[in-house]
């Protein structure tokens, strides 16, 4: 069936005329071209000419109740927040996006030599996480190489960036987009659903910004799809779906133009965590593993599935962040074109070897490259890198991925995006948590994919857990290199194997004796202490040992933001009354653990009652009851007496 059919046999067939908006018609709409400022008479459906207008939906009435959200420089209607998704936790997911387009943006159009001016930041100068001086490639605003042209905020630029949101919902985002970022062309706002549509006309007027928004009523796929060719591909690509974004991929990949920007967002973290290996793999094409690493390994098989969509188009992406927040991961990354970077994609793939009892992980690379002559020859890589068993306590491994293994972020451009929100802290409500979270991702080793945890190095051998100094200056010692991560504030990030990282805990171990009592033989533990470590740890505090960012303590990681916060629920077709997150979630506490209140239920018996040791007492979930107990057993005993009789009359 059509997916026009299938979505008009699914929706209502009554519609009714939107209520007229009481605020006063926008004004008309700007372009700039060159350094004047020219009005243009073009209609928000001229503006998107070179998209082919999409599928639109009857109006509905939004009806006058409802709520009016303000963030950023947007004003936001919501007729009902159970109709239209809308988590307001996620602002931080909303800002750091404005923040990484606007320096996306700000390197295309100086291609074209056009400077993007944004209200607030008077000079660009480059915030160093060192403490020597300021980096000599600060860039002023006033720079002569900007000369000629301009892009401001809320005005059109002929010659800017078409921006996509598939997902949009209530549209904040793109709204947003056009309100803050200047040296936008475009912004297509699209949704499936004719009560968010309607939503996104409404805001679009009452925040006017018709000449640069136009709402789109289309199945995301098929929107970017008809997409594909040049004229019409998009410069960024937003996809904030609810749950996997798997299914929009392949549309989205080579919806984006050369070069272009492709936003993603993944909420569904229990299965990229790996709770579901199983599923993870049907839908990303790898399986996740429970491990210390998961957040960071959840990163890794986002961009191994982005890599792998791409390569079958001759694409391959280059990411440009990747983090790791609340609730989601968030991944930027850039898709190019070109078969001889394809051939890489291999050699950046790997399996993961994870030890079941200490932790200890090696990666298994998919392909090789080698240079040969003038260029560079592929070949299958060779393996496994562990036996059987661990070196270090002996038990079996489990085996997930593959995962991207090369590196997550584009350390340069993350600090233009500390620079460039340092120098205007007042334009988002999230700015210090930004320049926190990016200063640790400036830290962190790019060639040194996931990590351990401190307290799980601790808790394998029974004994007090180091302090962060403590234990990454033992590492520096050693003569290794070690880091933090943004997605775990006691990770250990380090190039150093798995036997180093053991012998320093078998020194940290003779300093502070571990619980003998607390070990048996069969313990991963026992087995780590009981062999002798090949060097001594030195855990002499290094004054190197403090990564910057905690000595001049930047937010790094978030608090708690709100009560009860977390991932929202799914917007709910037609409205109407929706039982609130916090009672179901307080109704369905304790589901499981739930005991039987009524005793004719209990139709076991209980064994331990039996033998007199029962101490659960009316909580048994098992029948006390001599009767029922009597009865169950003569029941047991006919059935053994009816199979005696059957064994003997079978032949």
């Amino acid at each position: 069936m059509h997916w026009g059919s299938r979505l008009a046999s699914v929706l209502p067939r009554r519609f009714l005329r939107p209520v007229p908006l009481r605020t006063p018609p926008p004004p008309p709409p700007l372009s700039v071209s060159g350094m004047a400022t020219t009005t243009s008479h073009e209609t928000p459906e001229s503006n998107a000419a070179e998209i082919e207008p999409k599928k639109t939906c009857e109006e509905v009435d939004l009806g006058t109740s409802g709520s009016i959200i303000s963030e950023g420089k947007a004003r936001i209607f919501f007729p009902n927040l159970s109709e239209v998704f809308y988590n307001p936790v996620q602002e931080f997911n909303r800002d750091i996006t404005s923040a990484v387009v606007t320096e996306f943006i700000r390197e295309r159009l100086h291609e074209r030599r056009i400077r993007v001016v944004v209200p607030g930041e008077e000079s660009r100068v480059v915030v160093s996480l060192s403490d020597g001086p300021e980096s000599p490639g600060s860039v002023s605003a006033a720079s002569p190489q900007y000369a000629e042209k301009q892009a401001y905020v809320g005005v059109k630029c002929e010659e800017g960036v078409k921006v996509l949101e598939a997902l949009a919902a209530s549209g904040l985002r793109s709204i947003r987009f056009a309100k803050e970022i200047p040296g936008i062309k475009s912004i297509i706002t699209n949704d499936f659903s004719k009560n968010a549509v309607a939503a996104i006309n409404k805001n679009i007027e009452m925040n006017q910004v018709q000449h640069l928004v136009t709402a789109s009523y289309s199945d995301a796929s098929m929107l970017m799809y008809k997409s594909k060719n040049h004229k019409e591909s998009f410069d960024v690509v937003d996809l904030d779906p609810y749950g996997s974004p798997v299914q929009f991929l392949d549309a989205a990949v080579q919806s984006v133009n050369e070069g272009g920007l492709l936003c993603v967002t993944c909420t569904d973290m229990a299965v990229m965590a790996g709770n579901s290996g199983e599923t993870c793999y049907s839908k990303y094409g790898s399986m996740s593993l429970k491990a210390k690493f998961c957040h960071e390994m959840a990163l890794r098989i986002i961009l191994h599935c982005l890599d792998l969509h791409s390569n079958r188009y001759h694409r391959y992406i280059v990411p440009l962040l990747a983090i790791s927040a609340d609730f989601y991961i968030r991944v930027f990354v850039r898709i190019f074109s070109g078969q001889a970077k394809v051939k890489m994609s291999a050699s950046k793939q790997a399996l993961v070897y994870n030890c079941v009892g200490c932790g200890s992980f090696h990666l298994q690379p998919m392909g090789k490259s080698t240079a040969h002559n003038s260029g560079l020859k592929f070949t299958a890589a060779t393996g496994p890198p562990v036996g059987p068993n661990c070196e270090n306590c002996g038990q079996r491994h489990h085996l997930g991925g593959p995962i991207w293994t090369g590196a997550i972020h584009d350390i340069n451009y993350v600090q233009k995006i500390i620079s460039a929100v340092e120098a205007n802290r007042t334009r988002f409500k999230t700015s210090d948590r930004i320049i926190g979270m990016l200063a640790v991702v400036t830290e962190e080793l790019q060639d040194c994919p996931l990590y351990y945890g401190l307290d799980q190095l601790s808790s394998v051998i029974r004994c007090n857990t180091p302090s962060l100094l403590e234990f990454r200056s033992a590492v520096l010692h050693a003569g290794y290199r070690v880091s933090l991560s943004h997605a775990c504030k006691n990770a250990i990030k380090t190039d150093a194997p798995p036997h180093v990282i053991w012998d320093i805990m078998r020194g940290w171990e003779k300093k502070w004796p571990a619980k003998k009592e607390r070990l048996l033989e069969t313990m991963p533990g026992f087995q780590i202490l009981k062999k002798p470590a090949s060097f001594e740890a030195c855990f002499t505090l290094r004054e190197d040992a403090n990564p910057i960012s905690r000595r001049k303590g930047l937010k790094r990681f978030q608090e708690n933001p709100l009560p009860n916060w977390g991932p929202k629920a799914r917007a709910k077709p037609g409205g109407g009354i929706q039982e609130s997150e916090e009672n179901k979630r307080k109704r369905q506490q304790g589901k499981r653990k739930a005991t039987y209140s009524d005793p004719s239920l209990k139709a076991y018996p209980c064994k331990r009652f039996k033998k007199g040791i029962c101490t659960f007492g009316d909580k048994c979930k098992y029948s006390h009851d001599q009767e029922v107990s009597r009865e169950t057993g003569q029941d047991q005993q006919e059935e053994l007496e009816h199979r005696d009789s059957k064994r003997e009359t079978d032949p």
